[in-house]
This record gives C-alpha cells, sequence and structure tokens, in this order.
C-alpha cells in the first residue's frame, strides 16, 4: 500500500498514471470544466492587458497639456475595466469550478469504499484501519488540491506567460524576450531537480503519518486491552517514537525546502535585474519610452510574482502525487474473490447445501480443510462441532463464498456457488457470529440492518423471538439507543442477541449460527435455543458449536478434527460410537459439575 523508497525510479511513471486516472472523475462536468478555462484566459488576457494601458497613460502624460484632461481619463476608465473584467473572470472561474471539484472528490471517495467493500475478507483482515484512514483521506483530498493548482496556479501562469513573451517578442528587442526566458527556463529546471530530490522526504513523512495515525486508532480501538494490562506508556512511547522520526524527516524537509526557496528569489532576482538594466539602458538611447519601462516592468512583476509560488506549486503537486499514489494503489489492488464472467443469480427453491470434496487453506503451507464431503438437506438442521483450529467457522465463510476453495465444489440446490453472483448468495444466507460487530448507531438501526425495508411492527416482531425488546423497550432512549463504537456499550449477550433479531428480521432460506449462544447466561441461553429452533424449523440451518448442549437437538452432527469429517450422525449415534464426540460430551458435563 505504501509508497517506499524502492519506488523512486518508478514515480514520474506513476505520476502521469494518476494524473490520467483523475480525467475520468472530470469527464461528467467537462461542459463546467472547458468554461472555467475559458474564463481563465478572459482573466489573462484582461490582466496582460493592464500594463498596456498603464504604458499609455504614463506616455500620455508626457505629452501636450491639452491632451492630458482628455487621454488619461479614457486610458483610466479602460485601466480599471480591464482589472475588474480581470477580477469577475478569476470568480466567475471559481464559481464554476467547484461544481467540478467537489463532484470528483465525492467521486473518488464513493469509488474507493465501493472497492474497499469489494475486496476479500483476507485483505480486511490484514488492513491496518488507521493507516487506511489516513491515506483515504489524504488521497481524496488531494483530486481537488491538484485541481485548484492546475486551474488556479499553474494552467493561469503559462497564459499569462506566453501572452507576456508574445508581446515582449513583437514591440522589443529579443534580448528582452530572451533574458525572461532564460530566467523561467532556469528557475524551472532548479526547481524540478531540488524539489525530485527532496521527495523521498514526503514519502516518508507520509509513512510515518499513516503508521503514527494507525497506531494511535489501533490503542484507542483496544482501550480495554491497553486498561487490562497498565500500558499506556507503553502505547504512548510506540507513538512518540514514530512521531519522533517523523519530526526528524520534517525537520530535514523544512531545511532543504528553505534552500531551495533561497535558490527561486535568487534566480528571479537576477532576472529582474538584468531586464530593468536593459530597459533603462533603451530609455537612455532613446529606443524605449518611459512608458515602455513602466510597462516592462508591471509585465515583469506580474510573471515573476506567480513564477515565484510556482516552486511552492510544483512542490505541492508533486506532494499531492504522492497523497494520491496511495489511492490509486488501493484502487488498483485486485479483488481476491471475483464473480465470473456472465455470472447468474443463485435460484434458492429449497436451500439445500452440499459440500463436495473440499480442500481450503488461507496460506498454500497452511491447509485447514481437507477434502470435506457433507451435505445439508432443506429445512434440516446440521451442526458442526470439534476442538479449536479444526475448521468449523471456515465452512461458514467459504458457504458465503469471502474464499475461493482450493478444491472441490460448494453447492446450493445444485448449483456451485462459485458460478453465481456474490451479491445472490449472501443475500439468501443469514448469519449470527461468535463475535457481533456492531454499528455506532442507533439500536433501531442496527436492527433493521437485516432488511432495510421492514416496519416498526416487523423489527419488534423480530427483537420479541430474540427475547431482546423488553431490554430495549427499558432503556432511556428506547430504540433509538446508539451502542457505541463496535457495539462496546451493550454486553456480549445483548449484542449476540440483536445479532440473532437482525438475522430472524433478513428471513433468509439459509441461516447459519456460529456460536450464537456463546455470550450468554444459562436461562437466556435456554431461551433462545428454543427462539433458535423455532426459527431454523422453517430454514437449512447450520449450527457451530462449542458447547454440545445446545446442538443435541440437530439432525445430523459433523465432527471436525484437523480440517476432516471423523465422525458423523445424530447426538445419540454419536455417543454410541464412543469415540471423539463421546469424549468431547463427558468433558462438557465434567465441566459443569
Amino acid at each position: 500500500m505504501m509508497p517506499n523508497r524502492t519506488e523512486r525510479p518508478d514515480t514520474n511513471r506513476r505520476d502521469w498514471h494518476n494524473l490520467k486516472s483523475v480525467l475520468p472523475f472530470l469527464w461528467e462536468y467537462r461542459g463546467r470544466a472547458l468554461f472555467a478555462l475559458a474564463c481563465l484566459i478572459a482573466s489573462k488576457v484582461a490582466n496582460v492587458g493592464v500594463p498596456l494601458f498603464l504604458k499609455d497613460i504614463v506616455d500620455s502624460l508626457q505629452g501636450k497639456p491639452e491632451q492630458v484632461l482628455v487621454l488619461p481619463v479614457i486610458l483610466l476608465l479602460g485601466y480599471g475595466a480591464l482589472r475588474l473584467a480581470s477580477a469577475l473572470f478569476n470568480e466567475l472561474r471559481d464559481t464554476v469550478f467547484a461544481r467540478v471539484r467537489y463532484h470528483a472528490m465525492r467521486k473518488m471517495s464513493v469509488r474507493v469504499l465501493e472497492h474497499l467493500h469489494n475486496l476479500s475478507l483476507r485483505f480486511h483482515l490484514e488492513r491496518k484501519t488507521g493507516a487506511i484512514s489516513r491515506d483515504l483521506e489524504r488521497g481524496t483530498a488531494s483530486v481537488s488540491t491538484l485541481m485548484n493548482f492546475m486551474v488556479f496556479s499553474i494552467i493561469p501562469i503559462a497564459v499569462e506567460f506566453t501572452l507576456v513573451a508574445v508581446i515582449l517578442l513583437g514591440n522589443y528587442a529579443p534580448a528582452f524576450a530572451l533574458v525572461t526566458f532564460a530566467t523561467v527556463a532556469v528557475y524551472v529546471i532548479f526547481t524540478i531537480k531540488i524539489t525530485e530530490w527532496r521527495m523521498d522526504h514526503r514519502h516518508e513523512m507520509n509513512r510515518l503519518d499513516s503508521q503514527s495515525s494507525n497506531q494511535a486508532v489501533d490503542s484507542l480501538i483496544n482501550y480495554e486491552t491497553v486498561k487490562y494490562f497498565n500500558n499506556e506508556k507503553l502505547e504512548l512511547a510506540r507513538y512518540d517514537a514514530t512521531l519522533g522520526q517523523w519530526e526528524d524527516v520534517a525537520v530535514k524537509s523544512q531545511t532543504s525546502m528553505s534552500l531551495l526557496n533561497f535558490g527561486q528569489s535568487s534566480i528571479i532576482a537576477i532576472g529582474v535585474t538584468i531586464i530593468m538594466f536593459l530597459a533603462a539602458n533603451s530609455v537612455v538611447n532613446g529606443t524605449m519610452s518611459i512608458g515602455d519601462l513602466v510597462m516592462v516592468n508591471a509585465f515583469m512583476l506580474q510573471l515573476f510574482l506567480p513564477l515565484g509560488t510556482l516552486g511552492i506549486v510544483y512542490r505541492q503537486v508533486k506532494y499531492t502525487l504522492a497523497d494520491m499514489d496511495m489511492v490509486f494503489r488501493l484502487l488498483e489492488t485486485p479483488q481476491e474473490v471475483r464473480d465470473v464472467p456472465n455470472a447468474s443469480a443463485l435460484q434458492v427453491t429449497l436451500g439445500e447445501i452440499r459440500f463436495e470434496q473440499v480442500d481450503f487453506g488461507y496460506q498454500a503451507e497452511r491447509q485447514i480443510l481437507r477434502g470435506v464431503s457433507f451435505r445439508v438437506p432443506a429445512g434440516t438442521k446440521l451442526a458442526v462441532v470439534g476442538h479449536s483450529g479444526a475448521g468449523k467457522s471456515t465452512l461458514s465463510r467459504l458457504i458465503y463464498r469471502f474464499y475461493d476453495i482450493t478444491g472441490g465444489r460448494v453447492l446450493i440446490d445444485g448449483q456451485d456457488i462459485a458460478q453465481v453472483t456474490q451479491a445472490s448468495l449472501r443475500k439468501a444466507i443469514g448469519i449470527v457470529p461468535q463475535d457481533t460487530v456492531l454499528f455506532n448507531d442507533t439500536i433501531r438501526y442496527n436492527l433493521q440492518y437485516g432488511n432495510p425495508q421492514a416496519t416498526q411492527v416487523e423489527i419488534e416482531r423480530a427483537a420479541d423471538m430474540a427475547h431482546i425488546r423488553t431490554f430495549i423497550e427499558s432503556l432511556p432512549d428506547g430504540w433509538e439507543t446508539v451502542v457505541g463504537e463496535r457495539g462496546l456499550k451493550l454486553s456480549g449477550g445483548e449484542k449476540q442477541r440483536v445479532a440473532i433479531a437482525r438475522a430472524i428480521l433478513k428471513q433468509p432460506p439459509i441461516l447459519i449460527f456460529d456460536e450464537a449462544t456463546s455470550s450468554l447466561d444459562s436461562a437466556t441461553e435456554q431461551a433462545i435455543q428454543q427462539t433458535l429452533h423455532e426459527v431454523a424449523g422453517h430454514h437449512t440451518t447450520l449450527m457451530i458449536a462449542h458447547r454440545l448442549s445446545t446442538i443435541v437437538d440437530a439432525d445430523r452432527i459433523l465432527v471436525l478434527d484437523k480440517g476432516q469429517v471423523v465422525e458423523q450422525g445424530t447426538h445419540a449415534e454419536l455417543l454410541a460410537l464412543h469415540g471423539q464426540y463421546q469424549r468431547m460430551w463427558e468433558l462438557q458435563l465434567h465441566e459443569k459439575d
């Protein structure tokens, strides 16, 4: 994700690639963009016309006395009109271009979030939330910043420079244009060379900035863990160490920028001084008037003052491109799980699930499932048990197609889930996960997430079935109670009951309960078990369980061990085998005692 020093030789190619990648975001408002460009050119034409009027004003004041009361008034009015026109077209350009700029930011933000949602579970398990958040913040803002610099700085300077060059070449000795061109050329080359040298510091600052942001967010997300182990100082020391490195790099960056600024100012000062010597000498020789001297001086001020900021603009554009590069690299992260071309929607009539010789590993060297085969007939309940690491929860991830299997097939109603759209597949499945994470919003929002179109009556019914309605209505804010980040304001049992109600509200043909009662007390567990039994009666249900007492009524039970099905049958049949299931059962009975 992060640009690093080994990527520096590729920077220029990446910059052009990123610039081209921005163009599609502008295309929707290309008419506005072109009109803004026309306003920009009109503004600069008016701006360049100001020194021409100034020259005529000065020269007219050296004319005959009877002309002084007539011509200066007309010229002064023209001078004022041009300044007014320049300001008007500038503001019109800003107003028209605002929609282009902010719409591009919006589109970029939405596209990045959409891409993140489309990336695989593997990516999100490995991601650093704080770093990504910081990268996205800088990256989407960089689109607006780049457009600002292009439309408000770089293009205006180029247009004005062209107009001034035409006037100088057409009206004065070639030496004026030659010195002007040479000064600009030396300035640009110096700026580019030094800025390229300084870019390593910016890349390193970005890397350390994202790293520190990730550390801060990570420590806040794990606030309770920090408190449990009394490690506030450890977190602060880690954060401060990273910021210390960032500070050192930032100081180097600022020091080198001062060197760059002084060099740029020196080049401009030398160029302007030479131009003024040439102009003053021409006045003395009689080849130029005082008005010409004033006009050339005004041109140089108009040209070199913004050129003085071109160095800053170039640096900022390079920094902006570095920021933007992080977002485009993220957008180029490939989707691990993709719909096949022309994938059809899953058609669920019964809801039968079948695993056929399924092999899977999160890494090539870490095989999780080995030749797993089983069938869950429509409307029945299959339970999966086994020790930690046996691969139980992996089954639910594969049914959802969060990962692609390495061998075999997973079928729903005879359809290979790898051949149907992921959206239609996931629409047909509801899950109550072991670790329920809620949005930092109201209880109503989190419940209704299972079915955004659900009515209040349907929401209340689902809450009743999950035995959580009484609790919700006892809260001061009731259904509008905000649950906090990741649902931290609720207990584990309360969060799990919200998850159960949410799954009920979705009303899918297939239900997965991944240790759905693991956080409940015994009394609530018994009530929820009855609810799950009622709900499962109308669905095909896969229950992943640690507590064997919760699945004794399953139609069939699979025992997984080291990624293989070692036993299967009903509760009574498995006990009669006197195998692994029977040993697990006796162990849990002793634990209760």
